[in-house]
């Protein structure tokens, strides 16, 4: 029989909804009911496309006896860490200061007034590798809660009050100023520590993609001329583009890689990854002109658009990592691998010899079982271009016959808004009207469905129905930097005005008096801590996110409220960013932008007249630091940066500020690429 999780819209959530646990969603009713029992709760919390939130699953929820012993003895919950990363963060910050780690599945135990006493996050059926089995866990819990239960309070408290006393307050300097510019330099050389030169990001394995980091490298370069900065930047993307963690076949990018070399990933593929990814090779291309990273940048566009694209033209969260593997058993990877026998019976014997040097797939494998990822290796000599997208094309068909990966299709306003901003801007810079237009359907989405008559957004939507959980932080942000975007390459100045709406909110919800900002609003559930982190995990982080947007909102209105706003919000990456660049990276890309001024750029002229058209295309591939870019006809005021902007004798004109003092307008396509390089 179904438990309380059939009622829920989340597929993680729905996931279990047949277990036999009988789980409870996050809510006050099952806290009055663990409360009632005076039990304590399991707090589980994961995500649809976690390969490991399905190995605890099978081996522990689904099985009877263990369902039993939860039932018995815990109020079980489980939340959907994409839904409520408020919830998420408070208590993953408990698990990590306890335990020095953190990931997902993640498993806590809560007192009925939600304070966390023991933590973890994986735990086998068995005892295995030195760890105890999930059945140990819950029996020692039990029975500390039984025969301890002071003690366990004790720990409670102690563990709460900590959690209290974590403030950012001390960590802004006095001043509140953003970043200097050696300040940037010295986050740079940190990065240099950092870098590996022999395959490219940062640090060892693990290796994620640092896409915030890479769009700090691009506009430090442009600011400063740092050939080191755009070499690490170059290096990294083009590592990860001809590594195992993209797509070959299909375009898109996965979670990780596991290893150092980018070979092996984590299979799975987040929106919120081909997002930054694709906006970030489009960079990169304006900047550099590299053919690898336009490729790159179109086909995870793509690939966004063709795999994750709801039919209410939003975009889903995610595909699994894992896949039926042809025999009825699920397995990582399934989906993506290949052997020379499996090339051979696609391809015959020739085009599979050419297929397994092209791509690296050998009778060893890189994988399990002898399977290989699909790679590119940087071979000497040219390629027969044609021979290869027909093997391409080939495989990529017989690949559509296999069992497909799952999709989380839920739809999350931040990682909608990075789209939104990647789409639009990849759209415009390779003439694809197409992507632009995907990523207004999706606008329209989130105006539609996600935001209330107050301009409050919903996180979450499903088949066009908004979830129950207010937007956090980075939902307001990232909207409004997707919605700032999608103005810039459209002139469509509505979707500045729903940005200034969002902004408002934040300004008003999220922002304290001395500039810090936090991930909640001011009216959301309390919950034991309410959450601030100013750091980039997967995403930019809210803080650094909302910096950006305020950022480009008072450039293109002149609002000295919202530049104050966001230059206070920066004094957090003043003191990070010599101690911890890598994590801070889009503070630092955002602080690049306000150095730079950010420049602002009125394009003026009929829409669709040629010269307007190769005017905003100019303003459009400037690489000046966050630069923002307002299209309007003559006497258009939508936006305020076009109000006042004449043509100049009859012709359109661009018009270039910086820091309160305008250039002379031009009519030069060229003369304005050139006031806009760095």
């Amino acid at each position: 029989m179904p438990n309380r999780l059939a009622h829920e819209t989340s597929p993680y959530l729905l996931q279990h909804a047949d277990n036999p646990v009988d789980w409870w969603p996050w809510s006050t009713t099952a806290f009055e009911e663990a409360r009632r029992r005076g039990v304590p709760v399991l707090l589980s919390v994961g995500y649809s496309s976690c390969h490991w939130c399905h190995v605890m699953a099978h081996e522990s929820f689904e099985d009877p006896d263990t369902a039993a012993l939860l039932n018995e003895h815990f109020v079980a919950v489980k939340v959907d860490r994409e839904e409520r990363p408020d919830v998420d963060a408070v208590y993953m910050e408990a698990v990590q200061a306890a335990t020095g780690q953190g990931g997902w599945p993640m498993t806590v135990f809560l007192t009925p007034d939600a304070e966390p006493f023991y933590f973890g996050t994986y735990f086998p059926p068995e005892p295995r590798h030195g760890m105890p089995s999930f059945g140990q866990i819950l029996e020692g819990v039990r029975t500390a809660w039984a025969d301890r239960r002071d003690e366990v309070g004790e720990v409670a408290g102690r563990i709460v009050a900590d959690l209290a006393g974590r403030s950012l307050a001390g960590s802004l300097p006095a001043d509140r100023q953003p970043p200097r510019p050696e300040e940037l330099h010295g986050a740079l050389m940190g990065l240099t520590r950092e870098f590996d030169a022999v395959h490219g990001g940062f640090g060892g394995a693990p290796k994620f993609p640092p896409s915030m980091v890479v769009e700090f490298l691009l506009r430090h370069h442009a600011r400063t001329g740092s050939a080191g900065a755009l070499e690490m930047a170059e290096a990294t993307c083009a590592a990860m583009a001809r590594g195992g963690i993209y797509d070959q076949l299909g375009g898109g990018f996965a979670r990780y890689a596991v290893d150092a070399t980018w070979t092996v990933p984590h299979f799975e593929k987040m929106l919120y990854d081909n997002a930054l990814l694709c906006r970030t090779y489009a960079h990169l291309w304006r900047s550099t002109g590299s053919e690898l990273a336009r490729r790159i940048a179109v086909e995870t566009a793509d690939f966004m658009v063709r795999e994750l694209r709801t039919d209410q033209g939003g975009f889903a969260s995610a595909l699994d990592a894992d896949s039926d593997d042809g025999t009825g058993k699920h397995v990582e990877g399934a989906y993506y691998v290949w052997t020379p026998e499996q090339l051979r019976a696609v391809l015959g014997d020739e085009d599979a010899e050419f297929a397994a040097t092209s791509f690296g797939v050998t009778e060893e494998g890189t994988f399990e079982e002898g399977a290989s990822v699909l790679q590119l290796p940087d071979t000497e000599g040219p390629v027969d271009a044609e021979r290869m997208a027909s093997v391409k094309r080939r495989l990529l068909a017989a690949r559509d016959e296999r069992p497909r990966p799952g999709r989380d299709d839920k739809v999350v306003a931040s990682w909608n808004g990075l789209a939104i901003a990647a789409l639009a801007e990849t759209g415009a810079y390779f003439d694809r009207p197409d992507l632009i237009q995907a990523a207004t359907d999706a606008a329209d989405l989130l105006v539609r469905v996600h935001m209330d008559w107050q301009a409050r957004l919903h996180r979450t939507s499903r088949d066009g129905t908004p979830g129950a959980n207010s937007g956090v932080l980075e939902d307001y942000a990232d909207v409004a930097e997707g919605f700032l975007s999608l103005a810039s390459a459209t002139g469509e100045g509505v979707w500045v005005e729903f940005a200034g709406f969002f902004l408002d909110t934040v300004l008003l919800q999220f922002t304290s008096e001395d500039g810090a900002l936090y991930d909640t609003a001011a009216d959301a559930e309390a919950l034991i801590r309410r959450p601030q982190d100013p750091t980039d995990n997967a995403t930019p982080s809210g803080w650094t996110a909302a910096a950006g947007a305020l950022l480009s909102y008072a450039a293109l209105t002149g609002s000295a409220l919202h530049r104050d706003a966001a230059e206070r919000a920066l004094a957090i990456v003043t003191a990070l960013a010599g101690r911890a660049p890598r994590f801070i990276g889009w503070g630092l890309a955002v602080a690049e932008a306000a150095l730079d001024g950010p420049r602002e750029i009125a394009v003026v002229g009929p829409q669709g007249d040629p010269a307007t058209v190769a005017l905003h295309r100019a303003a459009l591939l400037g690489t000046a630091p966050g630069a923002v870019v307002a299209l309007g006809a003559p006497g258009a005021d939508e936006v305020p940066l076009l109000q006042d902007r004449p043509l100049v004798d009859g012709r359109p004109a661009a018009y270039v500020c910086r820091r309160f003092t305008c250039e002379r307008p031009t009519t030069d396509p060229e003369e304005l690429a050139e006031r806009l390089r760095g």
